[in-house]
């Protein structure tokens, strides 16, 4: 069967090999040599929230599912599985996070293959994926439970390691030693001043949209978006210093995809500490949120504003926690709000920089 005749049984959705791809429970969708999208099943459509009638002749780039991987580089703009396949014929199979129509980002675990007409040409791409978000949500609880038991040495003591996991859900106010990850958008005022908030909110999704995967993959959770700035937890301070240097790297190329496409690049600073924080239900009766609160919080965000752009800065509390620190990291002594005292904090910056990057940020240098 020829190109033509497979596209025609492909949009024809009384064909059998409609029909056929139809049924099937994982989502299929198939792309044309210029990864224009000729075909769209119904699990697609259930499992992504886009439609059928809405993606047909498009590709993921064009405003819709802009898959990122593990490592938070977009796929759709210069890594793409199904060029990839299309061009060379190789099958792969990767887990990327692709956007959901209400603007979430998911895991799902895909298969990516070459489709050849009957001379061995290749004239298609085909994509089949399912939904691994509970799967995801399973494995980073276990790997939580495995972080936390390794502290106990009997069986007694499973109950309180289960309701140490469980107590967020319930509600119930505690200490807890955690690491706090606050990074921020430098210049987004001055940013959001030259430019429409179409592009405005399609900046920050793309940056969080990186930061969510990488926080998660990190074994992290984010706590809360404030405007530009994101709040992220940890358990262990070793994975939040890890996130933090990812999601520089992360944007880092981001902003090299950004200034291809003729876009500002975006420039960020991470300040992280680690300590006894409260975590519990805080609100109203009418509405509440689970997060964390307390000076070391605080500290994380003062940490943050005193760091320099596209820079990791954390305290010596969570410098003292990593269990192989690098020679990389700078200290100094710095003044931060509210606090008498000078603060020692670690800088490092060779995760976020590069040689090409210019050396004023495009967002500018002054604190948002």
């Amino acid at each position: 069967m020829n190109k033509d005749a497979i596209y025609r049984e492909l949009q024809d959705g009384r064909s059998v090999l409609s029909t056929v791809l139809d049924s099937i429970f994982d989502g299929v969708y198939i792309v044309d040599q210029e990864r224009r999208i000729v075909f769209w099943n119904r699990a697609a459509e259930e499992i992504t929230g886009h439609l059928k009638k809405d993606v047909m002749g498009r590709c993921c780039h064009d405003s819709m599912l802009n898959h990122i991987d593990a490592n938070g580089t977009m796929l759709c703009f210069s890594a793409c599985p199904l060029q990839r396949s299309i061009q060379t014929g190789e099958s792969i199979r990767a887990k990327v996070y692709p956007t959901h129509r209400d603007g979430h980002r998911f895991p799902v675990y895909t298969h990516i293959g070459a489709i050849r007409d009957e001379r061995g040409a290749i004239i298609a791409g085909i994509e089949v994926f399912r939904d691994i978000t509970l799967e995801e949500d399973f494995r980073l609880l276990q790997e939580k439970f495995n972080e936390l038991i390794k502290r106990y040495v009997s069986a007694a003591t499973m109950e309180e390691v289960m309701d140490n996991l469980q107590s967020g859900a319930e509600g119930k106010a505690r200490v807890r030693e955690l690491t706090v990850l606050y990074l921020d958008v430098v210049g987004f005022t001055s940013f959001s001043e030259r430019n429409s908030p179409e592009v405005v909110a399609t900046m920050l999704n793309e940056l969080f949209g990186v930061c969510e995967v990488i926080t998660r993959e990190c074994h992290g959770d984010i706590d809360k978006f404030i405007g530009d700035a994101i709040m992220a937890v940890f358990i262990d301070a070793n994975d939040a210093v890890a996130a933090g240097g990812k999601v520089l790297s992360a944007v880092a190329r981001l902003n090299e995809m950004r200034r291809v496409r003729g876009l500002e690049g975006v420039h960020i600073r991470i300040g992280v500490n680690s300590g006894s924080v409260i975590q519990g239900e805080i609100g109203t009766s009418s509405r509440k949120d689970v997060t964390v609160i307390g000076d070391v919080v605080n500290t994380a965000a003062r940490i943050e504003s005193v760091t320099d752009p596209m820079c990791l800065g954390i305290s010596e509390a969570t410098y003292a926690r990593l269990r192989e620190p690098s020679d990389s990291w700078q200290s100094k002594t710095v003044l931060v709000k509210n606090r008498s005292a000078p603060v020692k904090i670690y800088i490092s910056e060779s995760a976020g920089k590069s040689p090409e990057e210019p050396p004023q940020p495009a967002l500018g240098l002054e604190h948002s």
